[in-house]
């Protein structure tokens, strides 16, 4: 019995030891949490002793942290020593990718589009497809970013993925036959511009890769010499980036001294404000910024910012709320842990991120519109979908981009810009068609 009661305390004082490691004021915190440790050890005690099977204690432990840390939220994360060694030496590695922009949706990870040029979109993986396994590994209740480190890898190595595509006939989903990728080092096209009528530009961007801020540059000195004066930022379907290239983008569109996103944690040294020091060079060409459900992280920054600072009105549909701040600390052992220390806020004080485990929080957090446009998936997919067959060429011209989907975003968004359609009474239409689908909802809800 003494020796039991060695055992046990020995436990508690690993525990108590791998959570001072963890942080520094655990062991100020550790008398409040003494009797739920206590617990955690007996329960430990008890599956070591009885389980049907011999239990490893690290991995029971490395489980159990696992388990606390995913109670936080869908980004912070324990990392084993193994995981943590792939995550440092993937900023060195030669890794590559299959090319394709997912999003969790409905517990399932889902494709919003394959891009251009790469193994995904040759393959003729669609937007709406939902991987279930990679390399037989299932998906089913993984973290998106987890997922993508399945499909990351060297360059030239293998990788099979399972995929399931929706039915219009039926609307369920069926399996497709498994894919066979060879992984490729994948450098998107990230800017496409094109006039349209009215002499308004277009300026498409695909994300905030470390050169989207010298492309767009580029793009919008080439649509003033064709005569541009107003101008349409596309940001659907923009998963983000570097929080530089959002920055940098906005400053081009503000005045000096503005705001652009602040940071804010429980910690006042997680405080931070990002501003303008200048005036930015197309501080007075009208201006839209168009939004979707996928327009996430760095999207959301610029779009908030051009939106709070009265630079620019928003149309399209509310985005993801994907806003937060982690920081990866090394933990004993080689361990690690990537947490989130703070959040990102747009220059009037309205979070991003957005709380997808509480479910009375869905109408709070990300960008909503100006102009709220609802448009279904499948219609946004083909507007999208038109830009795969347009691929630059090093040393040749640009194709010419002709599309013949309807896009209504777009649409409208143009018709304010040429003064067709006043934004107020654009405005005043989005709300009435708002009310008129959450009334609908509520019929549906209470039948």
């Amino acid at each position: 019995m003494k020796s039991k009661k060695l055992n046990r305390f020995a436990v508690l004082a690993a525990v108590l030891f791998f959570m001072g490691t963890l942080f520094p004021y655990a062991y100020a915190a550790a008398d409040s949490s003494l009797k739920q440790l206590r617990t955690f050890v007996d329960v430990l005690e008890f599956v070591k002793e009885n389980y049907v099977e011999k239990t490893d204690t690290d991995k029971l432990i490395s489980g159990a942290i696992k388990g606390m840390v995913n109670e936080l939220d869908d980004f912070s994360q324990y990392l084993d020593p193994k995981d943590y060694k792939d995550l440092k030496n993937d900023t060195r590695g030669d890794f590559g990718g299959l090319g394709i922009r997912l999003q969790k949706i409905d517990g399932f990870i889902t494709v919003v589009t394959p891009m251009p040029g790469t193994p995904a979109f040759k393959a003729g993986v669609m937007p709406g497809d939902r991987i279930l396994f990679v390399d037989d590994k299932d998906l089913d209740g993984m973290k998106l970013d987890e997922a993508v480190e399945l499909m990351r890898g060297p360059v030239g190595s293998k990788v099979k993925i399972t995929m399931s595509r929706k039915d219009e006939k039926s609307g369920d989903y069926k399996k497709l036959p498994d894919f066979n990728f060879k992984r490729e080092r994948i450098v998107p096209e990230v800017v496409y511009h094109r006039m349209l009528p009215g002499k308004v530009g277009y300026l498409y961007m695909v994300d905030f890769s470390g050169h989207s801020t010298e492309e767009v540059k580029k793009a919008l000195v080439d649509l003033q010499k064709q005569g541009m004066t107003s101008l349409v930022l596309d940001l659907r379907f923009n998963p983000g980036g570097l929080l530089t290239g959002a920055v940098d983008i906005s400053k081009l569109f503000l005045g000096p001294d503005q705001m652009i996103v602040y940071t804010q944690g429980r910690k006042q040294e997680y405080y931070q404000e990002f501003k303008t020091s200048s005036k930015g060079e197309y501080l007075d060409i009208p201006m839209a910024v168009l939004v979707n459900q996928g327009s996430a992280s760095a999207s959301e920054i610029v779009s908030g910012a051009l939106q709070d600072n009265g630079r620019a009105f928003v149309a399209g549909q509310r985005t993801f709320g994907k806003a937060s701040v982690q920081q990866v600390l090394p933990l004993s052992g080689g361990a690690g842990l990537r947490l989130t220390i703070a959040k990102y806020y747009t220059p009037s004080g309205r979070l991003i991120q957005r709380d997808y485990r509480d479910k009375s929080k869905a109408d709070e957090g990300g960008i909503l519109p100006d102009v709220e446009i609802i448009v279904p998936a499948e219609e946004e997919a083909k507007v999208f979908m038109q830009y795969n067959d347009i691929v630059y060429t090093p040393g040749k011209a640009a194709p010419v981009m002709e599309f013949k989907a309807k896009d209504p975003v777009l649409d409208r968004a143009v018709e304010i810009l040429t003064g067709k359609v006043t934004l107020e009474s654009a405005k005043e239409t989005s709300q009435k068609e708002a009310e008129e689908r959450k009334a609908k909802q509520e019929a549906k809800d209470n039948k």
